[in-house]
């Protein structure tokens, strides 16, 4: 199994720690972008269209011969092949509300990270911020995980968006106990600890070269 992305954290780090709790084998097969002012990209531009994907882009998972772009479909495959989207019909739906609105969560941080206008616009997003993580607490409640009682992929996804939000201003989830004991228990799982204190833990950058917050 190979997982291509650029090296940074980004999208392909819920896949990282979906891989290495479930124990695949895999190939982490990490692109570099070149430094400012070009940022050159040759290095996934001279290889995109020779991999058979259908849709070339980053990130990319090959299992032998299942080839697959866009982030929430490796993640999706992954949890099909090992049950982890939801047991029951309740939590399945809290797995679907929570892949797309956790998209809308990592978008907006994207977004400023990647500004020109951080440092101006800084303030203003962690203001607005607030009400969306004040929503996902809300959503968690008193579960053990996002889906209710079972771990599940969107876990994973959640724990790297709070955690880069927790390293963009630590302050965003003291008000919610749930969200930072939901932080441990996550770390605290025996894959994922171990994962963590291996040398393979991408601990950053959280983005790439070009960004304004998280590119070293």
């Amino acid at each position: 199994m190979e997982l291509g992305y650029w090296n940074i954290r980004g999208l392909a780090q819920p896949i990282r720690l979906l891989l290495e709790y479930t124990g695949e084998k895999f190939e982490d097969k990490k692109y570099q972008c070149g430094p400012p002012p070009d940022y050159d990209k040759s290095c996934w531009f001279d290889v995109k269209e020779k991999l058979k994907l259908d849709f070339p882009n980053l990130p990319y998972l090959i299992d032998g011969d299942t080839r697959i772009t866009q982030s929430n479909a490796i993640v999706r495959y992954i949890g099909r092949k090992h049950d982890l989207l939801g047991k029951t019909e309740p939590e399945r739906v809290r797995v679907d509300i929570m892949e797309n609105q956790s998209m809308d969560f990592r978008n907006g941080l994207v977004q400023l990270c990647y500004n020109p206008n951080f440092d101006d616009l800084k303030d203003g997003y962690l203001k607005k911020v607030k009400s969306a993580i004040e929503r996902f607490a809300k959503f968690l409640g008193d579960h053990e995980w996002f889906a209710g009682g079972n771990l599940t992929v969107v876990d994973f996804v959640m724990y790297e968006l709070l955690d880069q939000h927790r390293l963009l201003d630590a302050s965003l989830l003291e008000p919610h106990d749930n969200l930072k004991k939901f932080l441990h228990r996550f770390e605290e799982l025996d894959a994922i600890k171990k994962y963590m204190a291996s040398d393979r833990f991408m601990k950053s950058p959280l983005n790439n070269v070009a960004a304004k917050f998280g590119n070293k």
